[in-house]
């Protein structure tokens, strides 16, 4: 039952916030990388947001001072805040773990996305 789902996306106006979630089952979310991507129409997938398996968080320079990534471990859950919209964060946002097991074989696994739309 190894799964992300992600949750939290909707409509908003410029200059509001939303509050993803990325909540994981089969496997705990503090021994992996986990990253937020976005993809909009005609553009391609793009990294936003990640947090390390020690807690470092890195942002894309377009999200920077606006976005925030945290996990809850108890709830085994990724979050990521945004702030400040913009009608360019309109995409869909997908949040992916990624770790090295035991045989040195990366494993990567994928939600199915939410939508993010700002608009006036």
């Amino acid at each position: 039952q190894l799964q992300l789902v992600e949750s939290g996306g909707g409509l908003v106006q410029p200059g509001g916030s939303l509050r993803l979630s990325c909540a994981a089952s089969g496997f705990p979310v503090d021994y992996y990388a986990i990253g937020w991507f976005r993809q909009a129409p005609g553009k391609q997938r793009e990294l936003v947001a990640v947090i390390t398996s020690g807690g470092n968080t890195n942002y894309a320079d377009s999200v920077k001072g606006r976005f925030t990534i945290s996990r809850d471990n108890a709830k085994n859950t990724v979050y990521l805040q945004m702030n400040s919209l913009k009608p360019e964060d309109t995409a869909v946002y997908v949040c992916n773990a990624e770790v090295i097991n035991f045989r040195r074989t990366k494993l990567v696994y994928w939600g199915q996305g939410t939508q993010v739309t700002v608009s006036s």
